[in-house]
């Protein structure tokens, strides 16, 4: 996922160049090394800049509504408030901000209950520096992104889904618009706006609105949560 292209213009002669904006990003993790690594694996290579961190959950609450950066990283596991109860505090009160969850191997199975608290990513720690800063630009852009072995993990757990889960899944699917439809299934196999714009031969607009509808029909926060009632239904994912 790259940041969006500058476009320019000629305007009396002169010429304009709407340049990218750059990507702020709030930072909250109890130890003050992977802090520190962290602002240094997203900053060196420029378009990311850390408004913030905090050593706890309390922490990166007021950090969010104080700073509102567009991307909040955040330990799964942190002193004071639990790491996904500030997940849905951030959600519920600045949700112009998306969270994404990091966590290290022993918190592997805090995937699912953050995905569903709100969380519209989730990276292990043992990830590559280029990885994270991926994770920041698509979540940014309005994404979702999972590390590989997470993606797995949800793939595997999804499978089986017991017919109680898939029926009230495909009970909420039956709300959206056979086109609306089309487009779940694409985002659920984790396409950006513009790929799946190209397979429907509609615009980029046009399906931003589309995500949009369907995430309010189905009372999702964000498109993670939109592709777990997918999988439940188990639609051709």
């Amino acid at each position: 996922m790259t940041l969006t292209p500058s476009t320019s213009w000629a305007t009396g002669g002169l010429q304009v160049v709407d340049e990218p904006r750059t990507i702020t990003v709030g930072v909250a993790d109890d130890e003050v090394l992977v802090r520190t690594g962290v602002r240094g694996a997203l900053e060196q290579s420029g378009g990311i800049a850390v408004v913030g961190e905090a050593g706890d959950g309390n922490g990166a609450v007021e950090l969010a509504r104080r700073q509102r950066p567009q991307v909040l990283l955040m330990d799964a596991s942190m002193p004071g408030m639990e790491g996904l109860s500030a997940v849905r505090v951030v959600r519920r009160h600045v949700p112009g901000t998306q969270v994404i969850v990091l966590c290290g191997p022993q918190t592997e199975d805090m995937l699912f209950p953050a995905l569903r608290a709100g969380a519209a990513g989730f990276l292990f720690k043992t990830g590559d520096a280029e990885a994270l800063r991926n994770a920041v630009r698509a979540v940014a852009a309005g994404e979702a992104m999972l590390s590989p072995s997470a993606t797995r993990a949800l793939i595997d757990h999804f499978t089986g889904a017991d017919s109680e889960r898939r029926d009230a899944a495909r009970n909420r699917i039956s709300l959206l618009t056979r086109r609306e439809q089309e487009v779940l299934v694409y985002l659920a196999q984790g396409m950006a706006n513009a790929r799946i714009a190209r397979l429907m031969y509609l615009s980029e607009g046009a399906i931003k609105a589309h995500v949009s509808r369907l995430l309010t029909k189905l009372r999702c926060d964000n498109r993670v949560q939109a592709a777990l009632i997918a999988r439940d239904a188990a639609l051709p994912c």
